[in-house]
């Protein structure tokens, strides 16, 4: 069976599996890497390539790196002559115009890690956590000029867990993406794709998020939203409250029973309590600015004057 000709679009390491599977597919013929430029890294500043780059580099494969794929002319019309079948994209960062949409035979594939059209955009993984979702997945849609909206031609659906971070589902979903892009290659390989539309009307969108999306709202919250929270911005950006004007890194919290704080008060009695919407939370693991990390009782231990919480100074 003749192979199918491909070109992979990435750039971080989120990428690296799904990669190594189209390198190693018996089936693929991997004409090229396109990814972002070197970047400076470290405290030495010195340049650092993106670990597809690396991947690349390290198996032979033709490495193309740019800021703007639009504007490769030379590459694409080399993409063109090599009749090129299909376009893989997993976190590229960069948008494909129309004519770079047009130009592989099968068309261009996008990687997205949501069972689309739930949570477009940037940030799928954390909103899942945010939303307190029991399942999430991994989506792959023939790409158009609008973010996210092509045809769905595979969707592969994961568990998520009660207690399981940011950082956790991205490692869960990273080989899924390799896992699934590998069923569809083979569905592609036997000619067999199925296209369907997303509907529109139950689309979702999950914006870039910023530092100050980890600001802990005490008060306003109740425990299982605190505690979404948390896990979904772990490891970044990260969740905090204020603590005696410092920045306090939360890590964990705990719900406490018997205790009757109102929410937003606070109680320093061997624990670190804060009474919220609905309950009262411990801070278990927090990280005070200037401070290693630890429980709220080795903070407290070292802390002489009084505790304020303040979730309202920036």
């Amino acid at each position: 069976m003749e192979k199918l000709k491909a070109v992979f679009f990435g750039t971080p390491d989120f990428s690296v599996p799904a990669l190594e599977m189209l390198d190693k597919h018996p089936q693929i013929d991997l004409v090229g890497v396109v990814s972002m430029p070197d970047r400076p890294s470290g405290r030495g500043h010195k340049l650092r390539s993106p670990e597809v780059v690396e991947y690349a580099r390290s198996s032979k494969i033709k490495i193309y790196q740019t800021e703007n794929i639009n504007k490769e002319t030379e590459w694409l019309e080399a993409f063109k002559k090599e009749e090129v079948d299909l376009f893989i994209v997993l976190a590229f960062a960069q948008f494909l115009s129309q004519k770079v949409l047009d130009i592989p035979r099968l068309g261009c594939f996008n990687i997205h890690t949501s069972l689309l059209p739930k949570y477009r955009g940037a940030a799928p993984i954390q909103y899942a956590l945010l939303n307190g979702d029991e399942s999430t997945g991994v989506s792959i849609q023939k790409m158009v000029k609008k973010m996210d909206a092509g045809d769905i031609v595979w969707s592969s659906p994961v568990e998520v867990s009660d207690n399981e971070t940011g950082g956790q589902l991205y490692t869960k979903l990273k080989f899924q993406a390799a896992l699934s892009l590998n069923d569809f290659v083979n569905t592609a390989i036997r000619d067999e794709l199925t296209y369907t539309v997303q509907d529109e009307s139950k689309v979702s969108f999950a914006p870039t998020l910023k530092k100050e999306d980890g600001l802990l709202d005490f008060k306003n919250s109740s425990f299982e939203k605190l505690h979404n929270q948390i896990r979904a911005l772990d490891p970044w950006p990260g969740t905090y409250c204020f603590l005696n004007k410092k920045r306090l890194k939360v890590f964990s919290i705990d719900k406490v029973e018997n205790s009757s704080l109102g929410p937003g008060k606070v109680s320093t009695k061997g624990f670190l309590l804060i009474g919220c919407k609905d309950s009262v939370v411990r801070l278990s693991q927090v990280q005070l600015e200037g401070k290693k990390r630890g429980t709220d009782k080795d903070l407290l231990n070292g802390i002489k004057e009084e505790v304020n919480i303040n979730p309202e100074i920036l």
